[in-house]
């Protein structure tokens, strides 16, 4: 059997693993337009910052390609899926019995006048990104980064240790818009700010000339790199172009299998099920990618792993030492919600409720409770057979050990 994944990320290496798992003889090719083995996205800002040099980037021992008899092919892009081959851009075919396609994201390139061929224009999300970036950043240089979400955010963070004069320009009223509510969003805005980050929010880049970048309402900000973070998008070009059924992203079935039965996919390319609202969207998580690769690579191999039965937004992010944790529902628009919110100084705990369950929460400089209140969402428990205020640090007493650390996945009960 020969086995080809397209992409070298959390999805396509634990689909390797997976693969070889079931199938001890079959051939693996993993493909990737990028030279290096597997490494953590995560970690691309700590490298700028200089807390991780570039060796300690990958995840995996380097010797797991070998052990695993992966071959691989790195630096070369796949251009075409066609009659049981995909086609490189070396114009090399690569035959397959089974394929992956764990293509990922792309990074969102909004319409500023001045982008295009501009030197000084960079993106924030490969290792290739952040070492272009770094080159070019200088102490006294000026820079604006185009949006306030989770990968902006860790832009500045990074960038602040080699930079003194960093801007984030965000079109919504508040940083992280997509997790967190506005009044979360303000308590990190304003620790960011703290820390020597400006933030400029409900506005946006319109154009930019090397030496500023031009915002919607006029205002003019001194600029000489631009670092464009306003998201990302699944990139399904390989599948659509190969007549694979795409909605929000790549539709799979609950093993990973696209309409055609021989093609699979997985990770942050995929549409995924959200279990806490019953809407199907791109969940771009490290985590979901990870099982989704594992998933895949079993049935592909003939295995039985567990079905993807659906998955939840949730994100646990620091800046400047202050913690972020969001989970499911964090920002509802319609009265059918409950929200409680409590607030002490910097520490800011939201909980959204529903029908007697716990739907999602914010929890900023807040981590007590936090794997709890994620086994809450996930399992849809009733508020009403707990004990107490779940607000509170005692409010969840009637879940025995056994079960909490069932639930948190064992260690330590705070």
């Amino acid at each position: 059997m020969k086995y080809v994944i397209i992409g070298n990320g959390a999805a396509g290496i634990s689909a390797a693993g997976a693969i070889r798992k079931h199938d001890k003889k079959g051939s693996i090719t993993v493909i990737s337009d990028e030279p290096y083995a597997a490494y953590g996205r995560p970690l691309i800002s700590y490298f700028i910052k200089g807390t991780v040099t570039q060796d300690k980037m990958p995840y995996k021992s380097p010797s797991f390609y070998e052990d695993y008899r992966i071959k691989t092919v790195f630096g070369q892009s796949a251009e075409k899926i066609e009659s049981g081959s995909v086609v490189l851009n070396s114009g090399q075919r690569v035959e397959f019995d089974k394929l992956l396609i764990a293509t990922g994201s792309l990074p969102f390139i909004p319409p500023i006048s001045g982008l295009s061929g501009n030197p000084n224009v960079f993106t924030f999300l490969k290792l290739d990104d952040a070492i272009a970036l770094k080159k070019a950043v200088k102490r006294d240089s000026r820079v604006v980064i185009v949006g306030g979400g989770l990968i902006g955010l860790k832009a500045a963070e990074g960038l602040h240790a080699i930079c003194d004069n960093i801007t984030v320009v965000e079109l919504a009223d508040r940083v992280l818009a997509a997790v967190i509510d506005k009044q979360g969003g303000d308590i990190v805005s304003d620790h960011l700010e703290k820390n020597g980050i400006k933030c400029i929010t409900g506005n946006s880049v319109e154009a930019f000339n090397n030496n500023e970048a031009i915002l919607k309402n006029g205002e003019a900000v001194g600029c000489d790199i631009l670092v464009v973070a306003v998201g990302v998008r699944p990139n399904v070009r390989l599948a659509e172009s190969a007549g694979i059924s795409i909605n929000k992203g790549i539709v799979t079935n609950e093993n990973m299998q696209t309409s055609n039965p021989d093609i699979y996919a997985a990770g942050d390319c995929v549409e995924s099920f959200d279990i806490t609202d019953g809407s199907k969207r791109i969940l771009a998580l490290w985590p979901n990618a990870v099982r989704q690769g594992i998933i895949a690579g079993s049935h592909m191999a003939g295995g039985a792993e567990p079905a993807e039965k659906g998955t939840m937004p949730l994100n646990s992010v620091g800046f400047f030492s202050l913690n972020v944790m969001t989970c499911g529902i964090t920002d509802p628009r319609d009265n059918s919600y409950e929200t409680i919110i409590k607030t002490e100084g910097q520490k800011y705990k939201k909980f959204v409720i529903k029908d007697d369950v716990l739907r999602g929460f914010v929890l900023v400089d807040s981590p007590h409770r936090a794997g709890l209140y994620t086994a809450l969402v996930r399992d849809k428990k009733p508020l009403s057979s707990l004990s107490g205020d779940i607000t509170e640090e005692m409010g969840l007493i009637n879940f025995s050990k056994d079960e909490i650390k069932k639930k948190i996945g064992g260690g330590e009960i705070q």
